[in-house]
């Protein structure tokens, strides 16, 4: 793991997160209002998607070393929208009171078992503190009033989307590349992408150089592996379709 917060910090980014996300959906003209970042999506069904997601996890945490996730609720979920603020600050607190039930170190299903990050309460509270950012800033998006991320916040999510979503054992089906990823903050990170599969590497003097290299602030770099920016938002440096190529990438493990 390239950063690590303190489990108790990630319980307050969540609730602090997820009271955002309810003010943005609260200050929408109507549920039916587009999602710009994620096509095809109305508010409500981005409240629907979080909401269920809170609860689903709560869920998983709360049955412990597993291995397969208990079923998702299918439970309808209210469309009126003070009942469904409600509904979404309940799926909230299931989750929160799951993760301080169990403790950090309380081992647990996750989809990302077979990468960096732990498959444990502090892995997921790490997931959730980053998937109710992002879709924040959708939320925000949608209603016109997108607030910055905080940057410490958005430097562990980077490093947190390198650690489950680019870590894998599936290997890499194009020529082994390394990718750096820079920060204007003063963080960066390193990707290896190889037969071995794709793993965050040690930025280190005697590291090899960067076939491709993506520099922007925390929040920008955030978003781009998110999928909310482009590589034309980025100061994009070497080879582009290694970033193209791991856009596309879709690995079986």
């Amino acid at each position: 793991m390239t950063e690590s917060l303190e489990f108790s910090t990630l319980l307050q980014l969540i609730d602090e997160r997820s009271a955002a996300f309810r003010r943005a959906v609260a200050a929408a003209r109507s549920l039916d209002a587009p999602v710009p970042s994620c096509p095809e999506w109305t508010l409500f069904d981005l409240v629907q998607h979080l909401g269920r997601g809170q609860r689903w996890w709560a869920a998983i945490v709360a049955a412990g070393p597993a291995e397969a996730p208990p079923a998702k609720d299918a439970a309808e979920v209210p469309r009126e929208l003070e009942a469904l603020l409600a509904w979404y600050a309940e799926s909230n607190e299931l989750l929160l009171n799951a993760l301080r039930e169990a403790g950090p170190e309380r081992k647990c299903w996750a989809w990302w078992g077979a990468g960096v990050s732990p498959a444990n309460a502090w892995g997921v509270a790490r997931r959730r503190v980053h998937e109710v950012l992002v879709h924040t800033y959708d939320a925000q998006l949608a209603t016109g009033a997108v607030q910055p991320v905080p940057a410490d916040v958005a430097i562990d999510g980077v490093a947190e989307f390198l650690d489950t979503c680019n870590s894998t054992p599936a290997a890499w089906p194009h020529e082994a590349a390394i990718i750096h990823y820079h920060a204007s903050e003063g963080r960066s990170w390193l990707l290896a992408l190889d037969g071995t599969g794709a793993w965050p590497a040690p930025l280190t003097d005697d590291a090899a150089p960067a076939s491709a290299s993506a520099t922007g602030t925390a929040e920008q770099l955030l978003l781009f592996v998110w999928g909310r920016l482009t590589l034309s938002d980025l100061k994009i440096e070497g080879d582009q379709q290694v970033f193209e190529q791991l856009i596309a990438w879709e690995p079986e493990e």
